[in-house]
Parts: C-alpha cells; sequence; structure tokens
C-alpha cells in the first residue's frame, strides 16, 4: 500500500513507476482519482475543523450569555447549524476516505530505480550457475516418475480434479526430504527461525501481503467462513509481526517455514499443465525478512543467495533473473527469479530458474523479492528505530528456498540413468536414505 504522500508528494514517481511496468493505462487512470480525492479529503478536513473552532467560539459565547442571564438563542442556533454542515461532511468524508482507500491498495508498487523497464521480454539473466545437461534421450520428468512408481497423476486426478499430484513411495518420501534439507540448511547453517504456520489466513493477513483485494479471485476460501488457504506461507509469516512495533535491536528478523501452497490460478494460461510443473496444490520452504529501510537491497542479495545454495548443493544447473518492472509481482518492488534447468522463461522478482532437459525449458524454481514498505504499511508492522524516535515502517523480503513439484522435476529429468534410474544428488541422501531411484 503507498503512502498518501505519494500522490500528494510524489505522484510522479508513482506514475513512473506504473509506466515503467506498462501500466499506465491502467492505473493511471486510478491515480489521478486518487490525488483528485486526496484534495477532496484535506480540504474537507480543513472545513470540519474552521467549523468546530467556530463552533467552540459560539458554544463559549452561549455559555457567557446565559451565566448574563441573557438571550442566547441565536448564537445556539448558529451552533446548532455548524454542527448539522460539520455532520454532513464527515458523512462525505467516510465514501471518501473508503474510495481512497480502495484505490491505494490497488496500485502495485513502483519498481525500484535498476529495475528494467518493460515486460518480460526485457528480464535480464544476471548469472548461471552450471553446465545444462544435453536434451538428447532424456525423458520428461512425468514418464520417468511414472515408469518408477513414484508419481501417480491420474489418481491425483481422480482423486481431486485436474491440477493435483500423488507422489508415491519414494516420490513421496523425496518431498519430504525436500523439506526437512532445506529446513536444516537455513535454520543450521543462515540463522533463520524455523516457524510451523497454519494453513488457513484471515482477510487482514492476505490483505497484508497484497493478495487482496487485487487477486481475491485467485484464492481458494472456506465456505461460511472468512479464512482462505495461503497461496504461500509468505502471507502468514509476514503476518506474525502485524500491528506490532519492533525494537531496532530486533531487526533483521529471518524466518523460514514449510507449508502446502493452494493457488486456483494455477495452469489458467494453459500452459505448462504436463507432469508438476504447473499445480493447484503444492509444497515449499519459504523464507521471509524484516530490516531496516536502509538493508533492503543487501538483504535481498542475501537471500538470493541462500536459495542459490540450496541448487549449489543439489548440483542443480541453474540461472538468476532480474525481473523486467511488467513481470515484477504487484507487491515487489525489485524480484529475482532462480531458474532451472528446462528453456521456460518465468515470470517473477530475482527469479531462479533451473534446466529440466526433459521437457526443454528453463522452470522457476524461487522467486526472492524486496517489498521496501509496501506490505510493511498494509500490515502496520514498524520498529522504532531508537528511544523516544517515531516508529518507521520496516522492509519485508521473502523466497522460496525452494518449490518442491519443479525441483522434482528437474531432479528426475537432470539425474535420469540409461537404465531408466535417477540418481539422487548426494546432497540429498541422507535424508533420502539411498542414493538411486530405481
Amino acid at each position: 500500500m503507498h503512502d498518501l504522500r505519494m500522490v500528494r508528494d510524489q505522484v510522479e514517481q508513482l506514475r513512473d513507476g506504473m509506466r515503467r511496468r506498462g501500466k499506465l493505462d491502467v492505473h493511471g487512470p486510478e491515480i489521478d482519482e486518487a490525488e483528485a480525492l486526496d484534495r477532496t479529503r484535506r480540504a474537507a478536513i480543513t472545513a470540519v475543523e474552521e467549523k468546530k473552532s467556530r463552533r467552540n467560539a459560539l458554544t463559549q459565547e452561549v455559555g457567557r450569555l446565559k451565566k448574563a442571564k441573557a438571550d442566547a438563542e441565536v448564537p445556539m442556533a448558529a451552533a446548532r447549524t455548524l454542527g448539522d454542515e460539520i455532520a454532513a461532511i464527515e458523512a462525505d468524508l467516510t465514501p471518501t476516505q473508503a474510495r481512497l482507500d480502495e484505490l491505494l491498495l490497488g496500485i502495485p508498487n513502483v519498481p525500484l530505480a535498476d529495475v528494467p523497464a518493460g515486460d518480460e521480454t526485457q528480464n535480464r539473466i544476471v548469472r548461471s550457475w552450471g553446465v545444462p545437461r544435453a536434451a538428447e534421450s532424456v525423458k520428461p520428468h512425468w514418464e520417468v516418475g511414472s515408469a518408477l512408481g513414484i508419481l501417480d497423476l491420474e489418481r491425483g486426478a481422480k482423486v481431486a480434479g485436474s491440477g493435483f499430484v500423488v507422489y508415491r513411495g519414494k516420490g513421496a518420501r523425496m518431498i519430504r526430504s525436500f523439506m526437512n534439507a532445506m529446513l536444516d540448511l537455513h535454520t543450521g547453517e543462515f540463522g533463520y527461525e524455523e516457524i510451523w504456520v497454519p494453513a488457513v489466513v484471515n482477510r487482514a493477513s492476505m490483505t497484508g501481503t497484497g493478495q487482496f483485494p487485487k487477486f481475491a479471485d485467485d484464492q481458494y476460501a472456506l465456505e461460511g467462513e472468512d479464512l482462505f488457504l495461503i497461496p504461500t506461507a509468505e502471507v502468514p509469516v509476514t503476518n506474525l509481526y502485524r500491528d506490532e512495533i519492533l525494537g531496532a535491536d530486533d531487526l533483521p528478523k529471518a524466518f523460514c517455514a514449510y507449508s502446502p501452497c493452494f493457488r486456483r490460478e494455477a495452469g489458467a494460461a494453459g500452459k505448462d499443465t504436463r507432469g508438476v510443473l504447473r499445480v493447484h496444490q503444492f509444497d515449499k520452504v519459504e523464507l521471509v525478512r524484516y530490516c531496516a529501510p536502509d538493508q533492503g537491497e543487501a538483504e535481498l542479495e542475501r537471500l538470493l543467495g541462500h536459495a542459490e545454495t540450496v541448487l549449489q548443493r543439489l548440483g542443480l544447473p541453474y540461472r538468476v533473473l532480474l525481473l523486467a518492472a511488467g513481470d515484477t509481482g504487484f507487491s515487489s518492488a525489485k524480484t529475482y527469479d532462480l531458474e532451472v534447468d528446462t528453456g521456460f522463461a518465468s515470470g517473477k522478482t530475482y527469479d531462479l530458474e533451473v534446466f529440466a532437459p526433459g521437457v526443454g525449458k528453463w522452470l522457476e524454481v524461487s522467486s526472492c523479492s524486496l517489498f521496501t514498505d509496501f506490505q510493511a504499511r498494509r500490515a502496520n508492522i514498524r520498529y522504532r528505530p531508537a528511544p523516544g524516535e517515531k516508529p518507521r515502517f520496516v522492509h519485508t523480503l521473502n523466497g522460496s528456498g525452494l518449490a518442491f513439484p519443479r525441483i522434482f522435476a528437474a531432479i528426475l529429468e537432470h539425474y535420469q540413468q540409461p537404465d531408466g534410474s535417477v540418481a539422487v544428488p548426494e546432497a540429498l541422501r541422507p535424508w533420502l536414505g539411498v542414493d538411486r531411484l530405481a
């Protein structure tokens, strides 16, 4: 959510941010309306304050006249008229403020200055690691998983519908090993606090991280209750300190959490629907950080490095993308995507992508984002820089560390052997308990 000062004192910066996102035609009229409503709101508040001051003076005059046993009807009538006028203005202020809040909640974050302008075609490859496996004779993961009896797409669709997956035997064990390996890495080596969170959240939490009101239709709602299945652990974890004030020595804070994730929009574009590349329910370990405003970009690089370490330990070739403004998420000011070997150009902030040779695409497996104070302002998460100083909003960050289905797919495709088996990355063997899937 934007500070009112953005539409009051920095409106051209806001317009430029929407222009770089390619959304000025959508959000430009909203910015104009917000600017006009803010002027109307301020004028109304000034009018109310002036009328209240005049009414107070009249009230004092009434008291003086009554004390002198003089006729006070004229100032009393004038005071009543002012009271009616104040009530009318304040009644008009309520819908004005509501519409202004609605507009500010619906305008995306302003991308940082080093984020390229344009759509996903302007995403910038920052670096890559490892050598992608040649695609010749590599089978797609759904064929390999089915042959090994560890992936059952048909029964997943039977019990829940399209976009839901059943992992079996060593496949299920592999998913569990991802959770343990990633949580142990981030807590043991990188200092994250492990959090176990609810799989449902309330409306305030979804609003705090930016899913509501803009993307309400993409979420799974619990019928008869104002609760929603989480699209990512980012939502409950980021909201842990909603409406609280932290101390300066509390920052930075770092959390990691495993959770199932639920997204109705998965597969809506009609692409990447084979196998486990785009599903309605999946699992991942999420990384969330709070920091002081001047530490945001350094913390983003730190977060990205933690996600990259997972891929390096798994031996999966990947690349890092800095997302262009038009491909950057609604709440984010800067995002890196991590992609593993598979040609799939994902759309996120730094994105990490791995290559899956069986489908010949780069797959986004992590999106590491800096939200500046956009989420903290919505969720009212603040810190006090020093005793006696006015609280400021923290800056929030999050990234996947990592998303399980695409890591599963990348391993099956990158590590498959001529005899149809799949070698298990060495770093995963202590948790999985085997060195080969056969």
